[in-house]
């Protein structure tokens, strides 16, 4: 079978983002992931639009594009957990699971006794892994926490934007989710940490990943520079703070970004724009200097950027080995010749939609690789599937839907 995964199952009881996120990337590695939703609802991010997913006749489907971002490669079932029967089907399948992904508020599932003491005493090799916004234990375990809230509760905003004095100054958020995407990744990285333990130790483990946590873990540089230096980090546009020139710089039809990243680079950099003294300038000849006159460089850079178009000093650099792009548009990220190449937009066949688009997942196996034919479930999709897997007869399936249940 395809993919490294494909002998694990997944139960997957999350929701929006951070949870399905790290689901999807189990699911790309070849794992059965099935995905919990309540009935007649389902994931609240179905309804996150518009853009909706649009059907063979041009209609809109119940399938936002937020959805259809997290949740490929997935079987949908729909569970009410207030019930008791609901409980009894989370249950079985735990049994049969190797990893279970949930981001309740803290201490619900125990209520259902679908906490990790509780399904450890049925599956010991069971990895249990929480994702909240604050994790289980302190003052704030029991609040509710989103992206946008964590990039400014964690730091991330306050080094994110101009300068207050400049034009457009003020904090700003990331463009994508970020913190939700990188607790996404630490929650993958987590259960199969455990899952390779657990091949060692026949036990499974119990997993708590905080979305504050993550996005304190993430500030990096930033919060590095602040601990050995006490000086609180600034925004500075898109200036970098430790190396130098990395900045967007104005063309004559555009802007470019510059990633000089060592002195060879800058020397490499200077030949090309006609400066080839500036390395031999003291204020410029090391990176250090150049972090610390800054504000005298960048301006001269800028003088000789905006006597060429950005394609050509972008084509120009390039064939010099210094790292620089024009600044594009998400359409003109998927005309790129190398996101082309890499074949990084791929369609994947959908029950209503006829196909689906669908941004593919980054990882690469040479001995297992990777399939995408399973778009993002239909609410409720896989329900009679999955519970005819768990033993139960057609009858039973159509009481508990009748009844609600499923």
């Amino acid at each position: 079978m395809a993919g490294p995964l494909s002998h694990i199952k997944v139960l997957d009881l999350s929701r929006i983002l951070a949870g399905p996120w790290s689901g999807q990337i189990l699911a790309d590695l070849g794992a059965d992931v099935i995905k919990v939703e309540r009935p007649r609802v389902g994931d609240d991010t179905r309804s996150w639009g518009p853009p909706f997913l649009r059907d063979a006749e041009g209609n809109e489907t119940r399938e936002a594009g937020y959805y259809l971002a997290c949740n490929r490669g997935k079987r949908s079932i729909t569970v009410d957990l207030n019930t008791a029967e609901g409980q009894r089907i989370i249950r079985d399948l735990a049994a049969r699971s190797d990893i279970l992904l949930e981001n309740y508020k803290v201490g619900t599932l125990a209520k259902f006794g679908l906490d990790y003491a509780s399904l450890k005493q049925i599956n010991p090799g069971l990895i249990y892994c929480s994702v909240t916004g604050f994790g289980q234990t302190g003052p704030k375990a029991d609040n509710a926490a989103y992206d946008f809230m964590i990039q400014a509760m964690g730091g991330l905003m306050s080094v994110t934007g101009e300068r207050d004095d400049l034009p457009g100054g003020g904090p700003q958020k990331v463009g994508v989710p970020i913190v939700d995407l990188m607790t996404g990744m630490y929650t993958s990285v987590s259960v199969l940490a455990a899952l390779a333990r657990r091949a060692e130790t026949g036990l499974g483990d119990y997993i708590d990943i905080g979305m504050l946590d993550v996005m304190v873990g993430s500030v990096a540089n930033q919060g590095m520079n602040y601990l050995i230096s006490g000086k609180t980090p600034q925004r500075a546009g898109n200036k970098h703070p430790n190396i130098q020139p990395q900045d967007v710089f104005a063309c004559a039809d555009g802007y470019v970004v510059l990633v000089v990243g060592n002195d060879g680079q800058f020397a490499k950099f200077c030949q090309v724009i006609g400066q080839a003294g500036w390395p031999a300038d003291e204020r410029f000849a090391t990176n250090g200097n150049r972090v610390r006159n800054k504000d005298v460089l960048l301006p001269m850079i800028t003088d000789v950027l905006k006597t060429r178009g950005m394609q050509e000093w972008a084509a120009l650099l390039d064939a010099a080995g210094v790292p620089c792009s024009p600044i594009n548009t998400i359409p003109q990220v998927f005309e790129d010749e190398q996101v082309k190449h890499r074949e990084m937009l791929i369609q994947i066949p959908h029950p209503t939609a006829g196909s689906v688009p669908q941004i593919r997942s980054p990882m690469r196996f040479a001995d297992a690789a990777l399939r995408f034919d399973k778009a993002p479930p239909l609410l409720g999709q896989h329900t009679d599937e999955v519970l005819t897997e768990l033993g139960f007869d057609a009858a039973q399936i159509a009481a508990w839907n009748d009844a609600g249940v499923i």
